[in-house]
Parts: structure tokens; C-alpha cells; sequence
């Protein structure tokens, strides 16, 4: 079983709700960094020196390379990244290898053969 790790970097305020609609699209759970900052095509705003950036949170999802563009595209849609710019980003790497997965594992087994 081959692995893609999905990594989006969201506001804070959708976390809940990419996190649930990524399980429905197939992901079986995720790691959430919080506080996460960074900057887009414009810099963020200051006043008097403080920055008036929404905080970001970086999720990371490792899933099933079959469930990987779905999810992603899930993800997309419910952070708004293409309809409203700055709200976030999601991308997904290859995994080499993967250790402490193996419940998860089995159930993704029947899963991607009814995907397939």
C-alpha cells in the first residue's frame, strides 16, 4: 500500500470543518499544528507594529495515494482556497515509507477496493 501525505495550511476558524468533510472523503484521521503563520502574493497588515493575520493551522493527512486527489479536492472546496484567495493551501507529497499505521491499514484495505 502506497501513501501521499496531504498538507494544508488553513485558518484556524475551518479547521473542524476540513478536518471533518477530509474523513468523509476517505482520510482516517490527522496530526494539527497550530499557530502556524505565513504569507501569501500580498503581506499581511500591521497596525502600530502588531500583525492582523488570522492564525493558520497546518494539518497533516497520510492517506491512500487512490483517496489522495479526492480528498484534496474536498479539502480545497471547504477552505475556500480557489474561490476566496489567502485562505489557505493544500498539497500532497509521496511517502517513502510509513511505520505505525498498521489498524489503519486494514481498514483502508477494503476501502480502496471499493474504490477500485
Amino acid at each position: 500500500m502506497h501513501f501521499k501525505l496531504i498538507i494544508a495550511l488553513v485558518e484556524d476558524d475551518k479547521t473542524e470543518q476540513i478536518m471533518k468533510a477530509a474523513r468523509e472523503a476517505g482520510a482516517t484521521g490527522a496530526t494539527v499544528i497550530n499557530h502556524a503563520r505565513g504569507e501569501g502574493l500580498k503581506q499581511s497588515k500591521t497596525f502600530f507594529g502588531l500583525s492582523l493575520e488570522t492564525q493558520r493551522d497546518m494539518l497533516l493527512f497520510l492517506v491512500e495515494e487512490h483517496m489522495s486527489r479526492k480528498i484534496l479536492e474536498k479539502i480545497a472546496e471547504v477552505g475556500e482556497f480557489e474561490s476566496k484567495p489567502g485562505t489557505g493551501i493544500a498539497f500532497q507529497i509521496d511517502v517513502e515509507d510509513a511505520v505505525g499505521i498498521t489498524h489503519q491499514v486494514e481498514q483502508l484495505s477494503e476501502a480502496v477496493e471499493d474504490e477500485l
